[in-house]
């Protein structure tokens, strides 16, 4: 059975090459998709998948708040935030808010696909 998947990003250029991505491998099967935080929450509420990917400058209640509400609906699911900026002080802040993996946007596509797989397997 494959690892769920939701994810969140505010961009829909950057949410469809992560659903055409991630659905290229055949652990994953992504099951939402979101662009802001409280749909994030939503759909990890109604599918409790095994991983959510969250875009950390996410709207309506950014990153630290789609975490904390992951963590409050699914404490099951882990959490791999994704972010444009490699800035050590908010990595810090989104680890300490419940997210289990912080991961640079634009490394390796293939960087990403093991992020998942390993932070499920925790």
């Amino acid at each position: 059975m494959p690892l769920t998947v939701v994810i969140a990003d505010d961009e829909a250029a950057v949410r469809d090459a992560l659903v055409d991505m991630l659905s290229e491998h055949p652990a994953l099967s992504v099951v939402g998709v979101a662009g802001d935080a409280e749909a994030a929450v939503r759909l990890v509420r109604e599918h409790h998948p095994g991983v959510a990917v969250i875009d950390v400058r996410i709207p309506r209640g950014g990153g630290l708040e789609a975490i904390l509400g992951i963590r409050a609906v699914s404490p099951e699911t882990r959490i791999v935030a994704y972010s444009a900026a490699d800035d050590r002080a908010q990595m810090s802040r989104i680890l300490t808010a419940g997210a289990d993996r912080y991961v640079v946007k634009g490394a390796n596509a293939r960087h990403l696909v093991e992020a998942i797989l390993e932070t499920a397997a925790g």
